[in-house]
């Protein structure tokens, strides 16, 4: 029984799952908006190895949640249905947060980043890649995203290569985004900004709900299947 109208065993369809959640979960254009504040009194050379160290930073991190993330749970005796619906309803939460109060959420990271003033390796990592870019939401989402893999199967290395795809991509645009900091803010600004937050928060909303919708129809299935 095919239970997400996304092809997830395809490379394409865990793509197409994973890529929007996690752009909107990492937010790079936000996140460029603070990059550059905490940023402003490096230089233009410092701020480049900057971007690329926590563009790295951010796909290791992203990379280890969706390939580990579902398993280790697993590991624990959580079903992948529970820990469907469990990640769905995080995402949710998350997103709903996001569209209601975008500004409280740009702050709290700005708060955490603010130490960031020692040498790149000592703050590439922390605070800059964790918790401003790829914090515990990101964490969370990511975890969520790797609930939707295949049980078992040829599906399972499409999945595994579509989602490591789309970590790839986000990391690609964090990179752009942080190493063009200044060209963001000239563009956008905080009010525009924001409300790219919001419409990106609306489509991880709509994911979390998506994932959720997976998990109660597995439960269902199962109910089903063991009363049949």
């Amino acid at each position: 029984m095919e239970l997400s109208p996304i092809p997830v065993g395809t490379a394409i369809g865990a793509f197409l799952l994973a890529f929007p959640a996690l752009f909107s979960i990492v937010n790079p254009i936000g996140a460029a908006l603070i990059f550059n504040e905490v940023m402003g009194d490096r230089t233009p050379a410092e701020r480049r190895l900057f971007a690329r160290r926590i563009a790295l930073y951010a796909l290791i991190v992203l990379l280890v949640s969706l390939w580990l993330g579902g398993y280790v749970l697993n590991f624990f005796g959580v079903s992948l249905s529970a820990l469907r619906i469990a990640g769905g309803i995080v995402v949710a939460v998350r997103a709903w947060s996001l569209l209601m109060q975008p500004e409280v959420h740009e702050e709290r990271k700005a708060s955490a980043a603010e130490p960031a003033h020692g040498a790149a390796d000592d703050v590439a990592f922390f605070p800059l890649t964790m918790p401003l870019t790829t914090g515990p939401g990101t964490i969370a989402v990511a975890i969520a995203l790797s609930s939707q893999r295949p049980a078992s199967g040829a599906g399972l290395l499409g999945f595994f290569g579509g989602v490591s795809l789309a970590a790839g991509c986000v990391a690609a645009l964090i990179w752009l985004c942080y190493r063009g900091a200044d060209s963001v803010v000239a563009l956008l600004g905080p009010g525009g900004a924001r409300v790219m937050s919001r419409l990106i928060a609306f489509l991880l909303l709509c994911v979390g709900v998506q994932i959720m919708i997976t998990g109660v129809l597995g439960v269902a299935d199962l109910i089903r299947t063991g009363h049949g």
